[in-house]
């Protein structure tokens, strides 16, 4: 059985580990370098904390994976991502308000100038809008109906690292060799004679299995088994919503075709079925798996409900059933 060497950097502990960490702030610098243009290039970042409270108490407190600051004061917050979420979308803009909120200086003399805030998702699945596009990095600024730029200190960098598909041999430039990195570290055995940068041999040393300590040891392989278990149960509820949505819909649509009595009604009937079945089909699916989750974890309410993007209020429904 091949046991990793490498630190899978998916999980929670593995990602804060290489890039959140004072030592390895340099990791941190160039990744970040290689996603931003060449006005917010970095040269030095300082980590501020990862968790926000509203300005209110009935505000929902945020809580990101790294967040930090550059020495010109650009703010940066990074999300390692591991499923598709309800509304993630809103929960990035979300986030982002709280590094551009916190800029407010109080008194008169404040004149609304903000820094350029960034939010970068590192993304284990693809938006449903860009499955047909084989483009990884995607970047969303403001625009008017022209398309031309708004305002350009708020960006969202999105990474969508299932189409990342490129080979050792195809690398060429130090994003692709991040891209590679991110994604297929714990299945390598040696760094790669592509990635000789210092960069690199830096990241591989700090991704040693060997290296962490005992208490590390045990962190890191219950966030592994956390994250496996929970990428075992989305792959499962997707494959129970693909069947069970097509079998319902395909029901539906065949009926309301018929009604129409026309073939072009059974067509789009069938079309509008399916569609409606799928989306029942995983919400059933979505509801299996946070039961899942809630019979085999230790996670909070707010943790579980955080992870699939629903109400709290769901979720404790769902415990009391």
């Amino acid at each position: 059985m091949f046991r990793e060497k490498y630190i899978n950097p998916f999980t929670d502990f593995g990602f804060k580990k290489l890039f959140g960490e004072e030592p390895n702030k340099d990791l941190l610098i160039s990744f970040l370098n290689e996603l931003l243009p060449k006005h917010h290039q970095i040269e030095e970042l300082s980590y501020s904390s990862s968790e926000f409270l509203g300005i209110a108490e009935i505000d929902r407190k945020a809580v990101f994976d790294i967040y930090c600051t550059s020495k010109t004061g650009e703010k940066f917050i990074v999300e390692m991502q591991k499923a598709r979420q309800y509304y993630f979308k809103d929960r990035s803009v979300f986030y982002a308000s709280f590094p551009i909120q916190e800029q407010a200086i109080k008194g008169d003399e404040w004149k609304f100038k903000l820094a350029a805030v960034y939010l970068i998702g590192i993304l284990d699945f693809v938006f449903d809008e860009n499955k047909d596009s084989d483009e990884v990095k995607h970047t969303i600024q403001l625009k008017n109906q022209h398309g031309e730029l708004f305002y350009d200190k708020l960006t969202f960098i999105y990474l969508e690292m299932p189409k990342f598909n490129k080979t050792e041999s195809e690398l060429k430039t130090v994003f692709d060799k991040w891209m590679y990195v991110l994604k297929n570290l714990p299945k390598l055995e040696a760094r790669p004679a592509k990635l000789q940068e210092k960069i690199f041999k830096k990241l591989f040393d700090a991704a040693q299995m060997a290296k962490l300590d005992r208490v590390e040891s045990e962190v890191y392989e219950r966030s592994l088994k956390y994250y496996r278990d929970f990428k075992n149960v989305m792959d499962t509820a997707k494959d129970e919503a693909r069947e069970q949505g097509f079998e319902e819909g395909f029901e539906d649509g065949v009926e309301k075709g018929f009604e129409q009595g026309i073939e072009k009604g059974i067509e789009k009937g069938i079309e509008k079925g399916i569609e409606k079945g799928i989306e029942k089909g995983i919400e059933k699916g979505i509801e299996k798996s946070i039961k899942q989750v809630i019979n085999s974890s230790l996670l909070t309410t707010k943790q579980i409900a955080d992870m699939f993007g629903v109400d709290i209020e769901f979720v404790k429904s769902l415990k009391k059933n």
